[in-house]
């Protein structure tokens, strides 16, 4: 086979990880310029690929019993193979954080978050009860997990955002992946703590952002007025700021969406203490 040109051919490919249909395309695309026979065929094409020690297979396994297989070419990281799960998805939470440098965690869980379609508003006025009710419990968390090799790849569905705060990061392996910006990613460890390790590790988010003068206040209250919340959040991301060192100038308007309402730091708390500040219910000793 023309070892060199389908080796330019794949290195001028965007990405380093395939479908079986993707390798089927790029033989079916390539195959005269290759100048290969009929004879071969995919497998064929796949095993000359992995024996030339340039293509490597990678099997996903879910919880349910789904398998799915995936090729890599050459190198890629453990976040572009997650992110193949699920077309135009891009990574979230924890794993953004990590990309950024606010947490040192996450190296081996990835969280990939593929948005919902669009869903009409809650209808009805937020209520001091239906605030109490609802954080009383757990919060739901996603159990769609794909493990391979040392990872775990776990799949969100997301509120429709149209992706808003999505951006190209680089990743330690040189690429440039789609995963929420930092204003984005710290409002998303507000609304799910349990996707980034606790409130301890949001808070340590917070504190990292800060102490790298990585926020852009007015980004961050941009982007909470877009994702358009039921639950008043800005108490939750104003309590983790103050904490973090942020200035009162920053924190002013954040004040001025108005304190309406009592609220909770995450879902299911024990051994709660009351912040009246942010009229914010939080654990003890954070």
């Amino acid at each position: 086979m023309a070892a060199g040109a389908i080796a330019q051919a794949f290195q001028d490919e965007p990405g380093r990880v395939y479908s079986r249909p993707a390798v089927t395309a790029m033989l079916k695309r390539h195959r005269e310029a290759w100048q290969l026979p009929a004879s071969v065929g995919l497998a064929g094409f796949i095993q000359f690929l992995q024996d030339s020690k340039q293509l490597s297979v990678v099997r996903l396994s879910a919880d349910t019993g789904e398998v799915v297989t995936r090729y890599v070419w050459e190198q890629a990281s453990p976040q572009a193979v997650a992110l193949t799960l699920r077309p135009s998805a891009y990574l979230s939470h924890g794993t953004a954080a990590r990309l950024h440098g606010l947490t040192d965690q996450f190296a081996k869980v990835i969280y990939v978050n593929k948005e919902q379609s669009p869903k009409p508003p809650p209808k009805g006025a937020l209520t001091q009860q239906a605030i109490d009710r609802a954080f009383k419990g757990q919060q739901r968390a996603s159990t769609y997990v794909f493990h391979f090799d040392i990872y775990r790849a776990v799949l969100l569905s997301g509120k429709n955002t149209g992706a808003l705060g999505v951006e190209d990061v680089p990743t330690p392996e040189g690429e440039f992946l789609p995963a929420t910006n930092v204003e984005r990613t710290l409002i998303d460890l507000t609304v799910r703590p349990n996707y980034a390790g606790g409130v301890e590790e949001v808070l340590g988010a917070f504190r990292r952002a800060h102490e790298q003068e990585k926020v852009d206040v007015a980004k961050l209250l941009q982007t909470l007025g877009q994702l358009n919340y039921v639950y008043p959040y800005h108490q939750a991301l104003g309590f983790y700021m103050a904490r973090a060192g942020f200035s009162e100038e920053s924190l002013a308007p954040l004040k001025a969406l108005g304190l309406h309402h009592d609220f909770y730091l995450a879902y299911g708390l024990k051994d709660l203490v009351y912040d009246a500040g942010w009229r914010l219910h939080h654990p003890r000793g954070l």
